[in-house]
């Protein structure tokens, strides 16, 4: 962490980014600091987060386009990833903000003392305690493109499949490519997708049937809404008695 503590925001409501901007101001007098930059949804904050690193993140929770909670476990793929307090008019979020090791969780109307005393919690393990949080898998994907994040819905991607450095993210109309790894993705998302060879993962409510190619020795799986008929390895065709 560097000596001036880097503040991201994000918050859809610009009173309330204003809001937080002025209240950094007046804590910057006791705990040095800088704010990097801000952002009104998840979206934009990981577009600008992937490029501008920040130590600690103010995330409101309620937020179209993607809430809070699942912007922080987005927050814990980044690079370092940085530190998270929450910023809400709500209470009813406390028990998951903690469960996802956030630093603080600051009821609105936010008050100066009470943000001071939450970024001076911010220590430099608190990166390392977010990579920990693995209670609930994201439900989207991101995908870096052309200097832009898209965000792939899990519920439609049909396959991941390792291609040399990337993962390859298949849904019924486009192709994504992932720098994260396929083990990662198969632990985070073992309840979405089971493995049907050392390098493809494949959606199980995607599995349409099996069926056997040319040679009669080996086994493919088709997927609603593709074309394309995927190998099974001869290690993993007990899948086909389990999900048949």
């Amino acid at each position: 962490m560097s000596t001036a503590l880097r503040v991201f925001v994000v918050d859809d409501e610009a009173l309330a980014r204003e809001r937080l901007k002025e209240l950094l101001g007046d804590c910057a007098a006791e705990l040095p600091l800088s704010l990097v930059g801000t952002a009104a949804h998840g979206r934009e904050a990981l577009d600008a987060l992937s490029d501008t690193p920040a130590d600690v993140v103010l995330v409101d929770i309620r937020m179209p386009q993607m809430d809070g909670i699942e912007l922080a476990r987005h927050l814990a793929h980044l690079s370092p990833p940085p530190a998270v307090i929450f910023t809400t008019a709500y209470d009813s979020y406390a028990i998951q903000a903690f469960d996802l090791h956030a630093v603080d969780y600051l009821l609105k109307p936010i008050r100066r003392a009470r943000l001071l005393e939450a970024l001076q919690r911010v220590q430099p393990n608190d990166a390392a305690k977010l990579r920990q949080l693995q209670r609930e898998p994201r439900q989207h994907l991101p995908i870096h493109e052309r200097g832009k994040i898209v965000l792939v819905p899990l519920d439609e991607v049909l396959y991941l499949r390792a291609e040399q450095k990337y993962v390859t993210v298949r849904t019924a109309s486009q192709e994504y490519l992932s720098e994260e790894s396929l083990t990662t993705l198969e632990q985070e998302f073992a309840a979405r997708f089971v493995r049907i060879h050392r390098n493809c993962l494949v959606a199980r409510k995607a599995i349409a049937g099996f069926e056997r190619v040319a040679d009669d020795a080996h086994w493919a799986v088709s997927l609603s809404g593709l074309a394309e008929r995927l190998p099974i390895s001869r290690r993993q065709q007990s899948l086909i008695r389990e999900l048949s």
